[in-house]
């Protein structure tokens, strides 16, 4: 049996909100202020694909969503694993999800964000195979952003922005 169901859910569901919820008290607490998002938040209306993986129990655990941006283009956004369950192995079921679900809309090029309280995602993109690229869009000259980019189309390196 496998270790998560992984499964795409309702934006506004309850155990998505209560993880996002979860995800913004804990990056509140590491940036000392709820203002550390730049630009639009994450909404039902923009945000296309919204995961959710759940233990065999039913229980959440981690979340993740597409934001398109452009053709070709989306951004990953509210990649989020309960702490208990880091290290696991569902945060990369849920990148990988999500990633299958943008190459099935077309996506060639995955863009996020994370920030330099974070230094345990940036470990993990880096790892997973995103580059780190100069900030885009609303996070270009935002000095807590980090961004980075990944290529779906099997060719080496970001794309050309």
């Amino acid at each position: 049996m496998p270790r998560w169901s992984i499964a795409a859910e309702d934006w506004d569901a309850p155990d998505g909100a209560a993880l996002r919820a979860a995800q913004r008290a804990e990056l509140d607490a590491r940036y000392g202020s709820d203002d550390h998002e730049p630009g639009t938040a994450p909404t039902a209306a923009d945000v296309t694909v919204f995961l959710v993986a759940r233990e065999p129990d039913g229980t959440a655990v981690a979340c993740g969503g597409l934001r398109p941006l452009a053709p070709g283009t989306a951004e990953v956004k509210r990649m989020y694993v309960r702490p208990e369950r880091r290290g696991s192995g569902v945060a990369i079921a849920v990148l990988r999800g999500l990633e299958r679900a943008a190459a099935d809309l077309g996506v060639t090029r995955l863009l996020l964000e994370t920030g330099t309280a974070q230094p345990e995602a940036v470990r993990f993109y880096e790892r997973e195979g995103y580059a780190r690229i100069e900030n885009f869009g609303p996070y270009a000259g935002e000095a807590l952003s980090v961004c980075y980019a990944r290529r779906l189309d099997g060719a080496p390196g970001p794309l050309p922005r």
